[in-house]
């Protein structure tokens, strides 16, 4: 099977497209050397993968027929990836939260919906009579003195 479909495959990359490219940034190597897309992958393959500033490393147990499903894929690729890539990756996630910190700056999408829910809860408690609200008698409106 050809590398760029492996991975699209075995779900590391969305769309087989995204995968091609990568390729051709040389991103994905099969050990030491640089890949095409049309290269073919054989089983016990380790194929090393720089994504999201972090090097990947999987190892090829079986090939498979067609796209995974998620639940499929670790029988067959194996996750050989050194523990400190993902302590980098964990570091560079925390120094993001760090950047903007809950409450600060424009809010997100997220944020903006929970407030929009809060204030039409809010306004909806409070103002049951809305003749009351806007001041009118069943009458008709206040006369002010």
């Amino acid at each position: 099977m050809r590398i760029d479909k492996f991975l699209w495959s075995i779900r590391f990359y969305k769309t087989r497209t995204i995968a091609t490219e990568e390729i051709k940034k040389n991103r994905v190597s099969i050990g030491a050397s640089v890949v095409k897309s049309s290269k073919e992958v054989k089983e016990g393959d380790v194929i090393k993968i720089r994504k999201n500033q972090i090097d990947y490393k999987i190892k090829v147990i079986q090939i498979p027929k067609s796209r995974l499903g998620a639940k499929l894929v670790p029988l067959h690729i194996q996750d050989v990836t050194d523990k400190e890539q993902y302590e980098l990756l964990k570091m560079r996630k925390m120094s993001q939260d760090y950047y903007r910190n809950r409450g600060e700056g424009r809010p997100t999408k997220k944020d903006r919906r929970d407030m929009d829910g809060y204030v039409e809860n809010d306004i909806a408690a409070d103002f049951t009579d809305w003749d009351d609200f806007f001041g009118e008698t069943p009458d008709g409106p206040e006369k002010e003195d």
